[in-house]
């Protein structure tokens, strides 16, 4: 397990690879072998990218060798009882946008974190986030943009959501162009500058609702 985190950390997609199949033929739990192993090693990434003592390429090159595991544990995963998660969250990149580079990392990191996420990909209009939110009994619901230009359409999917009955839904929103400002303009719950942030606030959505202190 401690070679499986070490080779996340390290970005060696190689090496997690051969870990975890290693592992697995040993008998070890595909559960165990993602909580301590692939997460753990992603967790650290996560954090050390928070306080800046990492970047972006390094994040990328562990987010690929953590997914090289993920690769062989998901099928043994959803072929037994499933994995247990703490929840459903929604993602995708408003209409008009086809970045996904940042979506991408915040949804890997929230597997990793043990949420279920619903990727919608790019260019998802607001009736299909609504849709998807409805059909999965979504949580929480996380948008990018990096477009000035396709930012409006954040708060016309957070209108969306409130026309579909959908309020107790949170909204957490992103992107190199989106500020806490925005953010507080359009009425969305949290913003987060990067991925790990996104983990952060997220955990503290679950963690309101788990201690009563929400409504819906």
């Amino acid at each position: 397990m401690q070679q499986v985190a070490r080779s996340v950390r390290q970005g060696d997609a190689a090496s997690v690879s051969a870990s975890v199949e290693a592992l697995v033929k040993g008998g070890a739990e595909p559960q165990d072998i993602f909580d301590h192993g692939l997460f753990a090693g992603m967790a650290e990434i996560g954090r050390l990218f928070k306080d800046e003592e990492i970047f972006m390429p390094e994040v990328l090159m562990s987010a690929k060798a953590m997914q090289a595991g993920v690769n062989i544990l998901e099928p043994l995963l959803l072929g037994t009882s499933g994995r247990k998660t703490k929840g459903k969250i929604v993602l995708g990149t408003v209409k008009g946008d086809l970045h996904d580079l940042g979506k991408n990392l915040v949804g890997l990191m929230l597997r990793g974190a043990g949420y279920d996420v619903i990727d919608l990909g790019i260019n998802v209009a607001a009736e299909r986030f609504v849709e998807a939110v409805k059909g999965e009994d979504a949580r929480v619901l996380g948008m990018s943009a990096l477009l000035t230009t396709t930012m409006p359409q954040m708060a016309t999917v957070i209108e969306a959501l409130k026309n579909a009955g959908l309020d107790h839904v949170k909204t957490i929103i992103g992107g190199c162009v989106i500020t806490q400002a925005f953010a507080d303009r359009i009425g969305a719950d949290a913003y987060a500058e990067n991925a790990g942030l996104a983990v952060d606030k997220i955990d503290d959505f679950f963690a309101m609702k788990a201690a009563g202190l929400e409504e819906g």
